[in-house]
């Protein structure tokens, strides 16, 4: 076996594994015949190439596909050769698409350093200039409609928060290198249980996103294009990840570079914060939310306001247009990472916007693909239930710990003092319909061990 084949055969073993794979693991899926010492110099070979890059650190190191690729085997076998094919993960992409691509990976040296260029906000007029064209607008508007009624401003987030806390906060780490799995995200949302083998900052990352959705989301009075959303928005989401404290929500007052790219921004706080009032000003302008949305995530992340966490705050910047109209939110869901950093790279080095709008277009569509269809299988929630369901659940769980059974009267005199007066006819209907449908696997909610319900339902049956 000659050693490009050995290599080759390395980088498809990690490819297959999207989330990348440790040292040990590699080791142990090789087999014993392979020395540990000559692993890692295969290894070193493909991070010098730039074919792997190494995520993590010590012993949480994991060497991951450069690109997001996903390595196929194909059965075609001549002689005792096995092919293996590898093949990147990418949005569509249009021809200008694939002329930025080509640009931005070529290697640094042969990309020539820029600055910011204030031209390029300059060319940009609010409403007569337009990064997405009327056609493609209207397209995006037409999948990004709820099939309802017109209902008030956020109704459309807050129905589908549950799963969009999930997707968002796991699918926008993920684009910044977090390794945390969807079902890991899940279980620490909902569980408050961190993943095992995980670093702390990449579980600050999904917990800060969390928080930065539940802002815009449950009160649509903070989801409003200002400086003041966007400071906020940045503060929940750097939160106990910035190496300086005190810029966490604040303008960055020093010079920052982008690790992998030639270009520079700008380096004078002051001029940093002019061009940022700016930015936010022309932003507030845009009557299209589409159209405001990727201005946003355009130019916020080309002036990189911020010390770090800057791409992370634009792409929740996106969404409040889209919170505000009452659109599907834009979650990033399935979103290379590859072609992301990409068309970033392009925004940044050619002030070109065609590959990113590749990737908008497609990840917005993905988004809607998920979340329009949850939005009309839902069922509309209870508000009476909502309202009163910690009281509920104190007279469901007070009357069988008291081995009483369950009449209007019963209910009637354990009433909570924070059911309203014109309220405790409908409550006492409610409780009696939970214990109508009461049974020892829901019982748990209420924090009833199945064996105490039991008891109690063999005692009172006729309940």
């Amino acid at each position: 076996m000659t050693p490009q084949t050995e290599l080759d055969q390395l980088l498809a073993l990690i490819a297959e594994q999207p989330d990348g794979l440790g040292i040990d693991a590699i080791a142990q899926l090789l087999g014993d015949g392979l020395k540990r010492r000559t692993l890692q110099r295969r290894l070193a070979a493909l991070v010098a190439r730039g074919q792997v890059q190494i995520v993590g650190a010590a012993r949480a190191a994991r060497y991951v596909r450069t690109a997001q690729v996903v390595a196929r085997t194909l059965s075609a076998h001549e002689g005792a050769d096995t092919v293996h094919a590898v093949v990147e993960v990418y949005v569509p992409t249009s021809p200008e698409g694939e002329a930025i691509k080509a640009y931005v990976r070529q290697p640094r040296a042969m990309r020539a350093p820029v600055g910011y260029r204030q031209a390029f906000l300059e060319q940009y007029h609010p409403n007569h200039t337009a990064y997405l064209h009327p056609g493609l607008r209207d397209q995006l508007h037409a999948m990004g409609r709820a099939r309802t009624e017109q209902t008030p401003a956020g109704t459309f987030a807050r129905d589908i928060l549950n799963r969009l806390l999930i997707d968002m906060s796991w699918a926008s780490s993920m684009l910044e290198g977090n390794t945390y799995s969807r079902l890991d995200t899940e279980r620490l949302i909902e569980f408050g249980q961190a993943a095992e083998g995980k670093g702390a900052l990449e579980t600050q990352m999904i917990l800060n996103h969390k928080q930065a959705i539940e802002y815009l989301v449950l009160d649509p009075a903070h989801a409003q294009v200002t400086p003041d959303c966007i400071v906020a928005l940045h503060a929940f989401l750097s939160d106990g990840l910035m190496a300086d404290p005190t810029a966490v929500g604040r303008l960055r007052r020093r010079a920052v570079e982008i690790g992998g790219s030639v270009y520079l921004p700008v380096a004078l706080p002051q001029r940093l914060e002019e061009l940022f009032g700016i930015v936010m000003q022309m932003a507030a302008e845009i009557d299209d939310p589409f159209e405001q949305a990727f201005f946003l995530m355009v130019h916020l992340p080309y002036l990189q306001p911020f010390e770090d966490v800057n791409k992370r705050t634009s792409r929740l910047a996106a969404n409040i247009p889209l919170i505000r109209h009452n659109l599907c939110p834009l979650s990033f869901i399935d979103v290379p990472q590859a072609a992301y950093v990409d068309a970033m790279m392009g925004v940044y080095e050619l002030n070109r916007i065609e590959l990113l709008r590749d990737v908008f277009v497609w990840a917005y569509e993905r988004s809607c693909q998920q979340y329009v269809a949850v939005k009309q299988n839902l069922v509309p929630p209870d508000i009476f239930r909502l309202r009163y369901r910690q009281a509920l659940s104190d007279v469901v769980t007070a009357i069988i710990q008291n081995d009483e059974a369950v009449t209007s009267a019963a209910v009637n005199a354990r009433l909570p003092s924070t059911v309203a007066a014109a309220d405790a006819a409908h409550f006492t209907q409610l409780v009696l319909q939970e214990f109508a449908a009461l049974h020892p696997g829901n019982a748990v909610r209420f924090g009833i061990r199945p064996l105490v319900f039991a008891a109690w339902k063999e005692r009172h049956g006729g309940a």
